[in-house]
């Protein structure tokens, strides 16, 4: 097959696998496509950007550790802003994303610091799903520490949250605005409003560059194509996983109880869950470590799932 086949016949990655998302934006190289994105959420010029903190996913043994799947850009030489792209529903995503703040606002101490040298802390979260919480309010919305009573007075400046609803955000297509280009992109980057918009935006037309050679990427696309049957089994044996548990568990309930059995029939689906999740990974020869942070399975359970795959 020729190498022109080859280009025409390569399946454009989604930037909506936050694999890709975090290579798309995170690597050392994308400084200025990241920048521009981060312009339209903040609503502010960036001078500098730096991505030196990131982990490179794309490295020589697909089993190397691939590390956090978030992008870390710490902008003007001071502020940090941290960028996650979630596509699954997960339960206390809020909270979640209240302790990566804290993570990474707290990161900056030093023994020889003190807590007027922390900077501004920046959270972004990019959801592929509709988060309750928001229901009724805009595609992107930023989030501040304010008096409750009279909603004026902001508590400190260190603290900004932004939270985009990629589906919302959908519905604003005919909405002449360039961060709904760019979350375009990231939903369907071969749309006929990119293709329109890369002639007048460089950033964009760069950041498809980046994506189709990552597309052609053999270790990128076997990355991709893990994490995406990640979160699709993760998805359905959630689901199916939990109403199964709970029918083993509501039998059980005819003895103990069956509120008490529904409680470990929830626990039996989770456990489900989270070993065929395991299996798929191993099958995939994804490093141990990986395995056990993405699952919470301990690397004994893991290392009884391979001797039986």
């Amino acid at each position: 097959m020729s190498s022109n086949n080859k280009t025409e016949e390569t399946k454009i990655l989604s930037p909506t696998i936050d694999v890709v998302f975090q290579a798309l934006f995170g690597e050392v190289g994308s400084e200025d496509i990241t920048k521009r994105f981060l312009e339209q959420i903040l609503g502010e010029k960036i001078i500098s950007i730096d991505l030196s903190q990131n982990v490179v996913l794309r490295r020589e043994k697909i089993n190397d550790k691939m590390g956090v799947l978030d992008v870390i850009a710490k902008i003007n030489d001071k502020d940090y802003v941290n960028i996650e792209m979630q596509v699954t529903n997960q339960e206390a995503i809020m909270e979640r994303m209240l302790y990566y703040w804290a993570r990474k606002y707290t990161q900056q101490m030093k023994k020889s610091n003190d807590y007027t040298n922390l900077q501004k802390t920046i959270v972004v979260l990019i959801a592929n799903f509709n988060i309750k919480q928001l229901n009724g309010l805009e595609f992107h919305t930023k989030w501040k520490i304010i008096e409750e009573k009279h909603r004026k007075n902001i508590l400190t400046n260190r603290f900004e949250m932004h939270i985009i609803g990629l589906e919302k955000a959908r519905k604003e297509k005919n909405v002449d605005n360039e961060l709904i280009d760019w979350l375009e992109f990231i939903t369907n980057p071969e749309s006929e409003r990119i293709k329109e918009k890369m002639a007048e935006n460089k950033e964009l037309k760069n950041a498809y560059t980046k994506l189709k050679e990552m597309s052609e990427d053999e270790k990128m696309q076997r990355i991709a194509e893990w994490r995406q049957d990640a979160i699709y089994t993760e998805n359905t044996l959630y689901s199916s996983g939990l109403k199964e548990g709970e029918k083993r568990g509501k039998a059980i309930g005819e003895e103990i109880g069956e509120k008490r059995g529904k409680e470990i029939g929830k626990a039996i689906g989770e456990k489900s869950k989270q070993i065929e999740i395991a299996r798929n990974m191993i099958k995939e020869k994804i490093d141990i470590e990986l395995i056990s942070k993405t699952t919470g399975l301990t690397k004994e359970e893991i290392e009884k799932l391979k001797q039986w795959k």
